[in-house]
């Protein structure tokens, strides 16, 4: 796993292999990386790093799965999260609803999968604790399920996680912005009083990344293109994960499409 020696540079893709819809935290000088794995069993593995390049997985999150063949299905787009002295990993399985696994520890073990809102077509989940005790969940929509998508809800969720505590509040609906397409993958973030939204739309294979902020968690939040393919012969900067650093910088750490 390990994709390059510790030398304080490297080259693109560090994780040269199927690792789709990553997301990334910093628990002190450790980075932990996870991913979606639909039916594979084992599933959403641990990756470590203590520099964001060399990788070694330590683990996996979800030891069980289907018993037959069901392409599509399973853990989609997972986020994984650092709170209250646990890990949290928290998933959409378009045919059942949002799920979470945590543990006290990243290598687990990890509970048993609690579904934390049923429905169909409810993907891509990110919790986020806000400095007020409240907590609060973003999720996706697969139009494949629900019959609709390219829109974001926002649910207050239960400090525990066990349940959403009321029916959802849309506060993006990107069929309103203009050239949106499939908005998905929210990942929900803080950082000196404003919130942040880092989402991508336009499909996997030649789809952007887009960064939307506001002052409230309800919104009404601004939208930026942030990185897209333009001109590169690089496709579809697909959905990832921000993290800083221990030295203060930021990185963002996300996926592409090469077939």
């Amino acid at each position: 796993m390990t994709s390059a020696e510790t030398t304080g540079t490297y080259r693109n893709p560090v994780l040269n292999a199927d690792w789709s819809d990553p997301d990334v935290i910093r628990v002190g000088e450790d980075f932990y990386l996870t991913v979606s794995t639909f039916t594979k069993v084992p599933g959403l593995p641990i990756l470590h790093s203590r520099d964001l390049v060399n990788w070694t997985i330590i683990g996996h999150a979800v030891t069980s799965g289907y018993d037959d063949v069901r392409p599509g299905c399973g853990v989609w787009a997972p986020s994984l999260r650092h709170h209250d002295g646990r890990f949290w990993i928290f998933y959409g399985d378009p045919d059942v609803g949002i799920c979470q696994v945590n543990a006290a520890e990243p290598r687990g073990p990890w509970t048993e999968p609690h579904v934390v809102k049923e429905g169909l077509g409810l993907i891509d989940p990110c919790p986020l604790w806000d400095d007020d005790g409240q907590a609060y969940l973003v999720h996706g929509w697969a139009k494949s399920r629900a019959g609709v998508n390219n829109r974001l809800t926002l649910h207050r969720m239960s400090p525990d996680a066990r349940t959403v505590l009321d029916d959802g509040t849309l506060i993006i609906d990107a069929d309103l912005l203009p050239g949106y397409r499939t908005l998905e993958g929210p990942k929900l973030y803080k950082r000196d009083g404003v919130y942040w939204i880092f989402a991508p739309a336009g499909g996997v294979e030649y789809g952007w990344q887009s960064v939307f902020r506001a002052e409230s968690i309800f919104g009404p939040y601004e939208d930026r293109i942030v990185l897209r393919q333009g001109g590169t012969d690089v496709n579809g900067p697909h959905q990832g994960g921000w993290v800083d650093t221990p030295s203060g910088e930021h990185w963002f750490m996300h996926f592409q499409d090469r077939g």
